[in-house]
């Protein structure tokens, strides 16, 4: 059974507001811990990707199923750039970006990213104890 947890759209400026939202939730459906800490560092992750890449805002949706919490995060942006490669090895060097999908694949189950010319979706999940 799928249950809706949280629904919300973001943009530049809301991301803290939704972060607390969603480690409230998170928190409620019974993530605790580093558990809860990773998997809202990877909200964080992702929601600030879809504003920084994705055209400025997107939309967050939670929901508990088969013993996991799951977040999809949506944005309307121009998808990955050419080439992008989506393996799960850290970024190269001291680069200061690049690291946002990266952590999600870390700290998360069932990490997938679809993209296209009409936008990104990263869609992940956190088992819960």
């Amino acid at each position: 059974m799928c249950r809706q947890v949280l629904s919300a759209s973001f943009a530049r400026g809301r991301i803290t507001c939704l972060r607390r939202a969603v480690s409230e939730q998170a928190a409620y459906e019974g993530l605790s811990g580093r558990q809860l800490e990773d998997f809202v560092l990877a909200v964080n992750e992702i929601t600030t990707n879809a504003v920084v890449h994705g055209g400025g805002r997107g939309r967050l949706r939670l929901w508990s199923q088969g013993g996991r919490l799951w977040c999809e995060v949506t944005d309307e942006g121009p998808g990955l750039p050419p080439g992008w490669m989506g393996d799960a090895r850290p970024p190269a060097g001291l680069a200061t970006g690049g690291r946002g999908l990266w952590l999600a694949r870390m700290l998360c189950d069932h990490v997938t990213i679809v993209s296209g010319p009409k936008g990104t979706s990263v869609t992940f999940a956190a088992v819960r104890d």
